[in-house]
């Protein structure tokens, strides 16, 4: 594939294929259908999958997240699958809109179709004021699965800024409700089963009470990552990082509102398509009985669900 195919919602730059690729030495052409061969003849021969193949632009996917290299891709696909076998609460053919529907009167979660200027995703969690009970985080996280699916089938990106708006809601009613562990499995997946690289997460609030909530992050993030948090007390402060024209109007930006951009994803992620999209990616699991039991060890040692107690002061 030499070219990012023309998508209901994203939108790529002109010269996002090759400048993303470039990074890699990936860019002559021919270099990245050979590594999605290889990637795919790999897949096949693992006996332990119960899906042994997947669509072109999944590969390529992966292989770029993995930053152009063919063992980590392995690895991470590999890892996926087992994700889908050991975390079973987080995977299920169900349809965000009609099955989970409340979750958006809570939160809106919103990829902006535009990138920017360097290839990036900016992704807006909007809080409202509402009361939540712990019970329903997991149901959230349900609803990312099928959005993180769709960004691995269909988007081009060079990492993703995550924007966490408190400045309307209370961070407290969120922080204190919240399951840590469940907070890490879910962070497990996206970042090391989807390959998402996380960029910067930018969070908006002007509550005294954002140290109790980054304490949290603390404890289910690697250094790395929870390294990468930043705090704004405004909107307005968000604009020194990110560019007006790739945000909602709501933020002052040139794109549609993000209540209107909710609709749209909603529209997406229920579609008939994605649904069958998804019926399919849900049987990539693994079938432990048929992996070598040191490869067992070696690759799933510390997979999500056997943490150490988390707690918070």
């Amino acid at each position: 594939m030499d070219f990012i195919p023309k998508d209901r919602i994203f939108e790529s730059n002109l010269d996002t294929l090759q400048f993303i690729r470039k990074q890699y030495n990936l860019e002559k052409s021919g270099q990245m259908k050979e590594a999605v061969q290889i990637l795919r003849d790999w897949v096949q021969k693992q006996s332990h999958f119960t899906k042994n193949d997947f669509i072109d632009h999944y590969y390529e996917f992966i292989i770029i997240s993995c930053k152009g290299s063919i063992e980590r891709a392995k690895s991470r696909i590999d890892k996926m699958c087992t994700m889908r076998t050991l975390l079973p609460q987080f995977f299920g053919n169900w349809n965000v809109k009609k099955d989970f529907g409340y979750v958006y009167e809570i939160v809106y979660t919103v990829v902006m179709p535009k990138l920017t200027d360097d290839h990036c995703r900016v992704e807006i969690l909007k809080f409202h004021d509402a009361e939540i009970k712990t019970s329903q985080f997991m149901d959230y996280f349900k609803t990312t699965i099928p959005l993180c699916e769709y960004i691995c089938a269909h988007d081009y990106m060079n990492g993703i800024t995550i924007i966490l708006d408190f400045s309307q809601a209370n961070i407290m009613n969120y922080a204190s409700k919240l399951n840590p562990i469940e907070l890490r499995q879910a962070m497990s997946l996206y970042i090391e089963g989807y390959g998402l690289r996380i960029k910067a997460i930018r969070l908006i609030t002007p509550s005294k009470f954002i140290d109790i909530f980054i304490s949290i992050a603390k404890q289910v993030l690697s250094p790395k990552v929870a390294a990468r948090f930043h705090i704004h007390k405004t909107i307005e402060e968000i604009y020194e990082y990110i560019p007006k024209h790739v945000l909602p109007k709501d933020y002052g930006g040139d794109e549609p509102s993000l209540k209107e951009l909710q609709m749209e994803w909603l529209e997406a992620l229920s579609s008939e398509e994605h649904l069958e999209y998804m019926r399919e990616i849900n049987e990539a699991c693994t079938d432990e009985n048929c992996r070598q039991r040191d490869k067992f060890n070696e690759q799933c040692a510390g997979m999500p669900g056997t943490f150490r107690l988390l707690s918070v002061d």
